[in-house]
């Protein structure tokens, strides 16, 4: 990946549900129901599909659902992604990817922090020669295009850490995206100043546990931490079947739930969404 001329980042939405998908397997409450009858509230795991024109596409993180993912984008070839942690929903078709390339006879390029990648080779020890690891620490300067990206390490609560990525265009526009995160510190807030678009991971609209119990932002914390740090778009993902696509939750302007097929277009000028 390399800098390159001006152009507006276009995000498709691949997936936009939490660890388990929607319907999961054991559960019988009217949300799975709905969703095993191929209604509003299908979740497959959450992962964005990126795209300048200027360059081959982005795939920003590879979870079981990759295959169906692919097959409803009509893509039949994969270059390279983003990881932003290594848990099974979001690098679960890295082995499908994997073979795909091999059948190809090509190679694609996996980046990610260096103990992302770490945690990758050791559960999956035999896809290295397809998939390369660029660790980001060794990559030095990152674009997509022409937008600079920025990882950083952020809390995901009892399931340990995850990373976010930000990224920058010279002329002003931003997007992030956070999907796996919870009560971040100041310091893990600041890069989500100044963003023209926030995509983050919400699974419940309200959960009653302990802090220390969760891994995730709720959607009341989501629309207070996007308040906090000034964006003036949000998109909640990684949402469990506590969320039901039917019900209208009173959601500001600003805020909407992401969908399987949703396409957002983060201008590279500062205009916003």
């Amino acid at each position: 990946m390399s800098a390159s001329h001006h152009q507006d980042l276009i995000i498709k939405v691949l997936g936009n549900g939490d660890s388990l998908g929607t319907p999961r397997v054991y559960c019988e409450c009217a949300v799975c129901e709905e969703a095993r009858g191929g209604g509003l509230n299908v979740r497959r795991r959450s992962s964005i599909w990126l795209n300048t024109g200027e360059e081959a596409p982005l795939l920003v993180d590879c979870g079981p659902d990759w295959r169906h993912q692919m097959e409803r984008l009509g893509a039949r070839r994969v270059e390279r992604a983003l990881l932003t942690h290594a848990h099974v929903d979001h690098i679960g078709g890295l082995a499908e990817w994997a073979d795909a390339c091999r059948w190809l006879e090509m190679t694609a390029e996996l980046f990610a922090p260096a103990e992302v990648l770490h945690d990758v080779a050791t559960r999956y020890p035999w896809i290295g020669g397809r998939l390369l690891h660029r660790p980001l620490e060794q990559a030095g300067d990152l674009f997509y295009g022409s937008w600079a990206i920025r990882a950083w390490k952020v809390n995901h609560g009892k399931n340990g850490y995850s990373y976010a990525y930000r990224f920058d265009h010279p002329d002003g526009g931003s997007f992030a995206y956070c999907p796996d995160s919870i009560d971040l510190s100041d310091e893990q807030k600041e890069p989500l100043r100044g963003l023209s678009l926030l995509i983050l991971g919400t699974s419940f609209y309200e959960e009653p546990y302990p802090m220390s119990t969760r891994s995730l932002y709720d959607v009341k914390e989501g629309l207070q931490l996007t308040e906090e740090v000034g964006a003036p778009s949000v998109v909640f993902t990684h949402m469990s079947h506590d969320i039901d696509a039917r019900r209208d939750y009173g959601l500001p302007a600003w805020a909407r739930f992401a969908a399987e097929g949703m396409e957002l277009r983060v201008s590279a000028a500062k205009r916003g969404v």
